[in-house]
């Protein structure tokens, strides 16, 4: 079995004991069903709610944590255990409903490809679910529905199936029920024309199939397999918090050894130092930073949501802002995934229609309108396709003198859609047209012949002012009750048929200076990725069968020629040109042609205008192993004709390069390398239920410039959680050095147990969470990515951690030695409220990494303004409410003494804007770096 393609179809239903009349009887398919399984796709390792559950306590962090809260229980600091306890099932709470609901949402999302099809069951034909079908049944398929299995092709009436979504070609495929030419080898997908497979789209024409492979035994169920065996790497935030949590549990470790030894050596009690030295550790955790990164990705997946981007896993979001390379589907997520004409030429002038305002009307000149119009209906007629308008179309009638885009939906083939559209953008209505010209005869299209007739009576009177000219135009040549035959099609083809030009509404005969200009016409249009196809026409003869062969096809006059392309999306330029200033490669990944993948690319700006060195094609893809590849990944910008498996190779070696890659697509066939990639990106709305499945995002718009969106989001919760870190790091280290420094000057230890934990709790927490909301930094997209490798305090953030620490720890020990010098029972009161109050000044520097606090506004976040002053309320209640006196050992300060402590609380305020001033003097006297070549 297998190779179905290379068999003839007697051969195929003889193995699979079928017949083409009467199919499988109800008895056999059952018998089937039972011994191949539904006709459906099986997810692997697809995780429960426990699973995902479980999954929020996995990381270093949260076990260091945890570990943390049992020691505090035993040592009976169940005041400082609840509230690390609290943080961990808070940000374990968070994590899972935002991934359990993004996993809800995607069943939602999901769409059966084919819920019921004809099938022929007992020598009748029966409807059933797409689930039931096993091999051997013999199904009917028509236009507009998606085929339900693999299956050899028993009939084929001008039937077109658009593969895009499982090879990536966007032009639909011309099948029939052949036997294949060649007698062996292992041929393409693309390539095997008497086959058609799962997942994809008839748009025109009818068929008979019978099924040869049904479930995972299809090619897209191959593909699903495949994925599901692709492991997903940890994203680089993932990775940059298990480094810096796994540094963290050291020095916890030396930090606990140090401060317990010091205490012992000096005659400390045993269980007050270990007290001490337990609150010290948990007071280096920073317990706050699970839940800050969680609420900051969650309120990022939140906005996200609201752009119409479904965040499938919280990391993602980060894991954008990341991103070094964007690898980018072309069909459906770079353009519009819709044939569109961009030129008209007949051989008096030419228009170019993508020059053209909307709101403009394509100026015809007296002299060319008849060949342009007739030309523009030439194509409408000799067409299989239909305009459906939507809800919000326009009407696709217009005046000759107003210009007016249709958003009708196209039920057919893309290109006979296309071809309906620009009639009516040009005024026509089709149905008026098709009314008074009716179709009575017709040469069907196949790929061989690579052209296509009808014949048209021309009849009844016109209503608009450009089917009133056509008629008169026809009437010219052929009188009231004329047949004409138009066809259309490839143009050397249709050349070798025709004898004569229409020039300005006039036939003329076909010269070789006519038929060469023709020809470089061609070629030219070709070369800018478009598709060309003639139009040709002819009065037929009286007495003439309209219903004849092929020999209606000769002595044709050739009239013109329609260039069009899938045009890229309006918002893709603008986005291309963000992402290069923001330092991120675009990269585009397609099966297309690579003349049409070539003029796209440079039509949205991912390369340079004729610049083919920057071109890998399919072929040479195939040529190459990952190695080779990984050495000509960095300087290629387009891929054409590449397959599944070449996708999966371009991600892995542009990550064996140190990239961090973000892969976007919709297609069966981007699944791989969505799931291999660093962060996979589906499309929502075009996306197939595979591609969805495989993504961390889905854009429910599918709108590119979403990605773009989410790139600065991402960079901004990077920039967040890293004003955290900067922040608790540094005030950590103060409470630290406070404990170590204050014993050299022969201080007793300054800050008990239960007011270091206080400190962790007031200042840890609250202040934490209102930084990780900033918002973006005006800046944010015209840096650099950040490099894969670095750390999290990479940019000199572990130099301004040291410096702040040991700014906050001289400070604090500086007002507490003079007022323990001068006796004062209050000197232990002014440390814990100096250290308490500068690290909450601290806050409001950082939640800028350059700009001043006074630029950006200081009521800009008022979340951070109302913690700010919640902590000082409490701050003060812990000092002068008598019953906190008791718990924290605390005494009330006068006014003097509270005026100088808050007073030098500021200090660090004052330190870390002058170290922005500096950098962003630095910064200007540094040249910039030109991003424009990426």
């Amino acid at each position: 079995m297998g190779r179905w393609y290379l068999k003839t179809p007697e051969e195929v239903l003889a193995e699979l004991g079928s017949h083409p009349q009467k199919g499988l009887s109800q008895i056999e398919a059952e018998r089937r069903q039972r011994e191949f399984g539904p006709n459906e796709l099986k997810e692997r390792g697809k995780r429960s709610a426990i699973t995902i559950f479980l999954g929020q306590f996995t990381s270093i962090m949260v076990i260091i944590l945890l570990i943390a809260g049992v020691i505090s229980i035993f040592l009976g600091e169940f005041l400082d255990a609840g509230a690390i306890l609290a943080i961990v099932v808070l940000n374990a709470v968070l994590g899972f409903f935002q991934e359990f609901r993004a996993e809800k949402m995607m069943q939602t999302l999901k769409v059966l490809a084919v819920p019921k099809v004809r099938v022929r069951r007992d020598g009748s034909f029966k409807e059933i679910s797409a689930r039931e079908l096993v091999p051997g049944d013999i199904v009917l398929i028509e236009a507009g529905t998606k085929i339900p299995a693999d299956g050899r092709l028993l009939e084929a009436v001008n039937l077109r199936v658009s593969e895009a979504a499982l090879t990536g070609e966007s032009e639909p495929i011309d099948k029939n029920s052949a036997e294949f030419p060649m007698p062996t080898g292992d041929i393409p997908l693309a390539d095997r024309k008497n086959m058609v497979f799962m997942g994809t789209t008839v748009v025109a024409g009818r068929g008979v199939m019978v099924v040869t492979e049904t479930g995972m035994r299809t090619e897209l169920g191959k593909i699903a397999d495949m994925l599901q065996t692709v492991k997903r790497e940890a994203t680089p935030l993932q990775r940059r918090l298990e480094r810096m949590a796994r540094d963290l549990a050291l020095a916890v470790l030396v930090i606990v050894a140090i401060v317990f030894g010091l205490g012992v050596f000096r005659g400390e009690d045993f269980r007050k130092m270990f007290l001490i030295a337990v609150s010290m550790a948990v007071a280096a955790v920073p317990e706050g930073l699970p839940a800050v990164v969680t609420v900051a990705l969650t309120l990022g997946t939140r906005r996200m949501l609201a752009r119409k981007a479904l965040i499938r896993r919280l990391n993602a979001v980060e894991t954008l802002g990341s991103v070094t390379v964007i690898c980018s589907d072309k069909t459906g997520t770079l353009t519009q995934n819709q044939m569109t004409v961009t030129m008209l030429d007949v051989l008096g002038e030419r228009l170019d229609l993508r020059v053209i305002p909307e709101s403009v009307a394509p100026v015809l000149s007296p002299e060319s309108a008849p060949d342009f119009l007739l030309l523009i209906a030439g194509g409408a007629l000799c067409n299989d396709a239909v305009l459906e308008p939507t809800a919000d179309s326009r009407p696709n009638r217009a005046p000759v003198s107003g210009r007016q885009l249709t958003t009708a939906k196209v039920i057919g083939d893309p290109t006979e859609g296309a071809l309906l559209l620009v009639a009516a953008e040009f005024g026509f209505s089709v149905e008026e047209l098709r009314r008074l010209l009716p179709r009575v005869g017709e040469v069907p299209f196949s790929s061989e012949r690579k052209r296509m007739s009808t014949v048209h009576k021309l009849t009844g009177e016109p209503k608009g002012n450009n089917e009133t000219q056509l008629f008169n135009t026809l009437m010219q040549i052929g009188g009231k009750d004329g047949q004409f035959l138009f066809t259309k099609g490839a143009i050397d083809v249709l050349l070798n048929i025709t004898d004569s030009v229409l020039v300005r509404g006039k036939v003329e005969p076909l010269t070789e200076e006519w038929r060469n200009r023709i020809t470089e016409v061609q070629n030219s249009l070709t070369a800018q990725g478009m598709r060309v196809l003639g139009v040709a026409f002819r009065q037929l003869l009286k007495g003439e069968d309209p219903n004849g062969s092929e020999t209606l096809e000769q002595a044709l006059c050739f009239v013109g020629m329609i260039a069009m392309i899938d045009p890229a999306r309006p918002e893709v330029k603008e986005a291309v040109t963000i992402c290069r200033q923001a330092g991120i490669k675009p990269v585009m990944i397609t099966g297309d042609h690579p003349l049409t993948a070539m003029f796209v690319a440079s039509d949205i700006g991912i390369v340079t205008s004729g610049d083919r060195d920057g071109m890998v094609t399919g072929g040479e893809l195939e040529r190459m192993n990952i190695e080779e590849l990984a050495r000509v990944v960095n300087e290629t910008r387009v891929y054409a004709r590449v397959a599944p498996q070449h996708k999966l190779n371009i991600v892995q070696a542009l990550q064996n390069r140190g990239e961090v890659v973000a892969m976007t697509g919709d297609g069966v066939n981007d699944a791989p390398a969505l799931k291999k990639a660093d962060i996979g990106v589906a499309m929502g709305i075009t996306g197939t239920d595979v591609a969805k499945e495989a993504s961390d995002v889905v854009l429910l718009d599918d709108n590119f410039a979403t990605i773009v969106a989410a790139v600065k989001e991402g960079r901004a919760i990077y920039d967040n959680i890293r004003k955290f870190i900067r922040y608790t790091f540094a005030s950590n280290a103060g409470e630290i050095l406070t404990m170590l420094i204050a014993p050299f000057f022969g201080m007793p230890f300054p800050l008990l147990p239960l007011q270091i934990l206080w400190i962790n709790l007031v200042t840890d927490g609250l202040p934490g969470i209102a930084l990780g909301v900033e918002p973006a930094e005006r800046d944010v997209m015209h840096r650099p990515p950040r490099r894969p490798n670095e750390s999290i305090f990479a940019q000199g953030m572990a130099f301004s951690i040291i410096w702040s620490g040991l700014l906050l720890a001289a400070v604090s020990v500086g007002v507490g030695f003079f007022s323990w010098r001068a006796g004062n029972a209050t000197w232990r009161t002014m440390v814990f409220t100096t250290l308490t109050m500068a690290q909450l000044c601290q806050s409001l520097a950082l939640r800028s990494q350059r700009d001043s606090l006074f630029k950006i506004g200081l009521f800009t976040n008022p979340g951070l303004i109302g913690v700010f002053l919640l902590t000082l309320a409490l701050q003060m209640a812990v000092i002068y409410l008598p019953f906190l006196q008791a718990v924290f050992k605390t005494v009330p300060l006068s006014v003097k003494e509270l005026t100088l402590t808050l007073g030098f609380s500021t200090l660090v305020f004052w330190a870390v804007e002058l170290e922005k001033l500096i950098r962003r003097r630095i910064k200007r006297l540094t040249p910039k770096k030109n991003t424009a070549t990426l």
